[in-house]
C-alpha cells in the first residue's frame, strides 16, 4: 500500500493496511481520526441490501441483464467485447482484459441504472486505452459526459452494496 487504508471486515472489525515505512502508532491514530466513518459503515452493514435468500436471484438477474446491456453499449461506441463474466468481487465493480474479456460484479444490479451504465462504459473505454491516463478519462467523458456524478455516487454509496 502507498497510504494507510481502512476497511471493515464483514464481521464489523476495522482493519488498517499500513504502507511501507508506516508505523502501528500512526495506523492507530488514522483509525481514531476515522471513527465516525467506521461507525457509519457498521450501521450500513447492519441493514444489507440483499440477503442470502435473494443473493442467488440477484446474481441470476445480473447474468441475464448485464451482458446484453454491455454489448448494446459496446455497439453504440463501435467496440467489440469478446467475453463477459459475472463475478462476486469484493473490491471491484469490473475489469477489462486486453483480449476484450470484461468481468462485471453482480452487485451492479443494486445500483441506479445511470451509475451502472457509467461502470460499463468505464470498462468498455479500457478497450480503447488500458490505463487511467487523461486520454482514458477523455474517452470516458466523451461517452458519458456526467461520469463524475456517477463516480461520486459510487464513492458515497458503493461500499454499502457489498
Amino acid at each position: 500500500a502507498r497510504r494507510y487504508l481502512l476497511r471493515l471486515d464483514p464481521d464489523g472489525r476495522a482493519r488498517v493496511t499500513i504502507p511501507r515505512g508506516g508505523s502501528r502508532r500512526e495506523a492507530e491514530a488514522f483509525l481514531e481520526r476515522n471513527r465516525e466513518w467506521v461507525a457509519g459503515q457498521r450501521a450500513r452493514q447492519a441493514t444489507p441490501l440483499y440477503t442470502p435468500g435473494n443473493k442467488a436471484a440477484l446474481q441470476t438477474q445480473a447474468a441475464e441483464t448485464l451482458p446484453p446491456r454491455l454489448h448494446d453499449l459496446a455497439g453504440q461506441h463501435g467496440l467489440t467485447v469478446t467475453r463477459v463474466s459475472i463475478r462476486d468481487q469484493r473490491t471491484r465493480w469490473g475489469s477489462c482484459a486486453r483480449d476484450g474479456h470484461i468481468c462485471l460484479n453482480w452487485r451492479l444490479v443494486l445500483m441506479p441504472e445511470w451509475v451502472r451504465d457509467y461502470v460499463l462504459i468505464h470498462e468498455l473505454m479500457h478497450l480503447r486505452r488500458m490505463d487511467h491516463s487523461p486520454a482514458f478519462w477523455a474517452h470516458v467523458a466523451a461517452a458519458c459526459p456526467e461520469f463524475d456524478v456517477s463516480r461520486r455516487w459510487l464513492r458515497t454509496h458503493g461500499r454499502q452494496l457489498g
